[in-house]
Formats: C-alpha cells, sequence, structure tokens
C-alpha cells in the first residue's frame, strides 16, 4: 500500500466534504497555513478525537560526528510535535 500524499489527501477531502479540488486544496492549505501560524506564536491547536500539535524546545547539547569523533555543540531550537488523541489511536488500532 502506497503512502498518501497531498494530492491525494486534497482528492480525498473533495470527495468526502462534495467539494471541487480547488476548493478542498485552498481548504487544506488555510488550515495548515493556521497551525503553522499558531505554532509560531507558541500557542498550541488541539483538535478533541484527533491531537493536539505543538512546539517543543528542544535543549542545547553536545554531539558527536559520527565520521570524525569531533564533538560538536548543537543549539537549542523549537521543533513541531503532534500528539494523537484517543479517537486518532483508536481509529488506527
Amino acid at each position: 500500500m502506497a503512502d498518501m500524499t497531498k494530492t491525494d489527501l486534497v482528492a480525498e477531502i473533495a470527495e468526502r466534504a462534495e467539494l471541487t479540488k480547488a476548493d478542498a486544496e485552498r481548504a487544506l492549505a488555510a488550515f495548515l497555513d493556521t497551525i503553522g501560524t499558531a505554532l509560531s506564536r507558541g500557542q498550541s491547536v488541539q483538535i478533541t478525537g484527533f491531537g493536539t500539535f505543538e512546539a517543543r524546545h528542544r535543549a542545547a547539547r553536545k554531539a558527536r560526528n559520527p565520521q570524525t569523533g569531533e564533538e560538536i555543540d548543537v543549539p537549542a531550537t523549537t521543533v513541531p510535535a503532534f500528539r494523537a488523541g484517543k479517537g486518532l489511536r483508536d481509529m488506527v488500532r
């Protein structure tokens, strides 16, 4: 079974919501942009029954270059994260 691409997702949304593919693509783009904007502001986005998108802080750390063994500093950063909700976990099982 092949992975679902963005094009496949847009087609599926269009079919299930009875939208044109163009409308479905705009809706998906707006959804993704809204989540990205909220995360960049430090907000989390909770969709009950689906999951929570959040920005997590990763502390600075030391690491090693596997080729040279040289120790390097990895700076602190903020990364996006997703925690699946019970409804999604149950659906996948």
